[in-house]
C-alpha cells in the first residue's frame, strides 16, 4: 500500500509502504486471532500520526494563522525572458518575486525570469524559438524587446494584442506614444506593453566647463539650441587652441551617441518623418534641405574638430577629456565619469550637470522615446491572462518606480512620470541620479515624444541612419588631421570636404542606401 500526503498542494511523504512497517514494527506476541484486528488498530495509528504531522506542518507553514485564504488548486506558471543584467535583472528578479508572494499567491500565478545576456543574445533566442530551430527552448509566456523583434513575431501571427485585456481608463494612465509604439497598423492594437522608458538629456563635466565659461562668458544657455551648440564649441576649439604654440590643435566641445537619434528627431523637429510607414511598408522622405540642416550642424563641426567621437561611448571621451559633454540616454548617465583622466595619466575630479537636449532653434520640441516593453506570445487564454495581470502589477506606481529609477529609466505612466513622486517613494538615488532623474523628466514633459513606426528592415534603416553621416565625419577628420601633421592650414585641409558637391554626393549615397529597404 503507499500513501502520498500533500500539504498545500506539495507532495510531503510518498512511497510509504505501511505493510511492510506494520509487519517490521508490530507487536511480537499476540494472542490467536488478534492479527487481523491488531493490524487493522496499527494502520489506523499510523495514518492518524501522519495526518496530525502534516497538519502541523502546514500550520507551521502558514505561521499558525487561523482563517488563512486557501491558495487557488491550479497555478499558471508564466515565463518572462529578458536582456537585463546588473542593478536591472537584480531589481527585476527582486519584483517577480514579490509578485509571486502576494498577488501571484493570491490568484494562482507564478512568474519566472531568465536573462538572455545582451539585447542581440535575448533577440537571437526569440527567433530560434518562434522558427523552431533544433535545440531552442519554446517560445516564453512575456519577453523584452523593441518594435522591429516585435514586429517581426507580429508577422508570424506570435504576439498577442493586449487592447481588448486593458480598459479606456488603463490605456490613459500611460505617457502619450508609449502604447502606440506597438500600434503596428494603426488600428488602436497594442503589441509592446510599455515598462521602462528613456530619452536622451546632454551630460557635461561641469568642472572644466567652468574654467572656459569664466575666461569667454559662454553661458549654458548657449547650448540651449542646436546652433547655439555648435557656434559655442567653435569658440572652445579656438579657446583651448590658443593656450598652445602650436596651430589648429584645439580640443572637441562636444559628442553624441545614437547618431540614428539625431538624424530621426532632428528631421522632426524641422517637420520631416524621413521613415513615412504606411501598413508595414516604409517610404523614404528625406528632403535635401532637412539633410544639409544635419549635416552642416553634424558632419561639418566634426571635420573642424569641434565635435569628436573616440572611445566606444561618448562618456569614455569625457573620461579622457576629449570632450566636455554629450548627448546621450538617461540611461548611460550612470557611467558618467568622476574623474578625467589626460594623455599624460594626470586625473582631476569632476562634477556632472544634466542639461535639457539641444533643439533645432525655430523648430518643434521633439524628444526621443526609446526603451524595450515587453510582449505577451499567444498561448493558452489562461495564461495571457496571467501575463497581463503581472504586467498590470508591474507598472503600478510603486512597482514601475522601483524598477526604473535605480538605473536611470523613467516610469511609463503619467502618475509615476513625476519626481514628487519619485522622491516620495522611498527609492534611493545613488550619486547623481536625482539630477538625472529630473532632466529625464522634464524631457518627456515638456516635448512630443517619437519613435519611427516599425516596419520590415527597420533595423538594417536605422543602421543607414546610424554610420552613414558619423562614420564619413570621422574617417573625413582623420584626414583633416593627417593633412594639418603634414604642415597645411586647418582652412586648406578641411576645404575639400566642405563644399556643396561633396554634401551633394553623400546625399545622393544615403538616400540610395535608405531606398533599399523602402516596401
Amino acid at each position: 500500500m503507499r500513501v502520498v500526503v500533500y500539504v498545500f498542494g506539495k507532495r510531503w511523504y510518498d512511497k510509504l509502504d505501511i505493510v511492510g512497517i506494520l509487519r517490521r514494527e508490530r507487536p511480537a506476541l499476540q494472542m490467536p486471532g488478534e492479527e487481523e484486528n491488531g493490524m487493522k488498530r496499527y494502520f489506523k495509528a499510523v495514518v492518524s500520526g501522519l495526518c496530525a504531522a502534516a497538519l502541523a506542518l502546514g500550520c507551521v507553514g502558514c505561521g499558525g494563522s487561523a482563517g488563512q485564504t486557501a491558495k487557488p488548486a491550479q497555478v499558471t506558471d508564466i515565463t518572462v525572458w529578458t536582456y537585463y543584467n546588473g542593478d536591472q535583472l537584480e531589481s527585476f528578479t527582486r519584483l517577480v518575486d514579490k509578485f509571486n508572494e502576494t498577488v501571484g499567491a493570491e490568484k494562482g500565478i507564478r512568474v519566472s525570469t531568465e536573462s538572455q545576456g545582451s539585447v542581440n543574445d535575448l533577440e537571437d533566442s526569440v527567433m530560434d524559438a518562434a522558427e523552431g530551430k533544433v535545440g531552442a527552448e519554446a517560445l516564453p509566456n512575456i519577453f523584452s524587446a523593441y518594435s522591429d523583434t516585435a514586429y517581426t513575431l507580429d508577422q508570424m501571427g506570435m504576439v498577442v494584442d493586449l487592447a481588448p485585456y486593458l480598459t479606456d481608463d488603463e490605456k490613459a494612465q500611460f505617457i502619450d506614444g508609449y502604447l502606440s509604439e506597438g500600434d503596428f497598423d494603426d488600428s488602436g492594437s497594442v503589441k509592446i506593453f510599455p515598462v521602462a522608458k528613456s530619452t536622451e538629456v546632454m551630460l557635461f563635466n561641469d568642472t572644466d566647463w567652468q574654467d572656459f565659461a569664466a575666461a569667454t562668458g559662454a553661458s549654458y544657455d548657449d547650448l540651449s539650441t542646436i546652433e547655439g551648440l555648435v557656434a559655442t564649441a567653435g569658440r572652445y576649439y579656438d579657446w583651448t587652441d590658443a593656450q598652445t604654440a602650436a596651430p589648429d590643435d584645439g580640443k572637441a566641445l562636444f559628442g553624441r551617441d545614437a547618431m540614428a537619434n539625431y538624424m530621426l528627431v532632428g528631421a522632426q523637429q524641422l517637420g520631416d518623418t524621413i521613415f513615412t510607414v504606411q501598413d508595414g511598408k516604409m517610404t523614404v522622405n528625406f528632403p535635401r534641405d532637412v539633410a544639409r540642416k544635419l549635416w552642416d550642424n553634424y558632419y561639418v563641426p566634426f571635420v573642424k574638430g569641434w565635435f569628436a567621437a573616440t572611445g566606444r561611448f561618448r562618456s569614455d571621451d569625457v573620461k579622457t577629456g576629449n570632450v566636455l559633454g554629450y548627448v546621450g540616454s538617461c540611461s548611460s548617465a550612470t557611467f558618467f565619469p568622476t574623474q578625467v583622466t589626460t594623455d599624460d595619466n594626470v586625473s582631476h575630479e569632476i562634477r556632472m550637470k544634466v542639461l535639457p537636449t539641444p533643439q533645432f532653434a525655430d523648430g518643434e520640441a521633439v524628444a526621443v522615446q526609446q526603451g524595450a516593453g515587453m510582449v505577451v506570445t499567444a498561448g493558452k487564454e489562461e495564461e495571457i491572462k496571467a501575463s497581463v495581470e503581472f504586467l498590470k502589477w508591474f507598472i503600478q506606481p510603486e512597482n514601475n518606480i522601483a524598477f526604473s529609477v535605480g538605473s536611470g529609466y523613467l516610469p511609463v505612466t503619467k502618475e509615476a512620470n513625476n519626481m514628487d513622486k519619485i522622491l516620495a517613494s522611498g527609492t534611493e538615488l545613488d550619486g547623481n541620479m536625482e539630477e538625472i532623474l529630473a532632466g529625464a523628466v522634464n524631457e518627456v514633459n515638456a516635448n512630443r515624444l517619437y519613435t519611427p513606426h516599425a516596419f520590415a528592415g527597420g533595423s538594417g534603416a536605422r543602421k543607414v541612419l546610424e554610420y552613414g553621416l558619423s562614420d564619413l565625419a570621422a574617417a573625413d577628420r582623420d584626414t583633416v588631421t593627417q593633412r594639418i601633421a603634414g604642415g597645411q592650414s586647418a582652412a586648406d585641409a578641411e576645404a575639400e570636404f566642405l563644399t556643396d558637391d561633396y554634401f551633394e554626393a553623400w546625399y545622393q549615397d544615403i538616400c540610395a542606401q535608405l531606398a533599399q529597404y523602402e516596401g
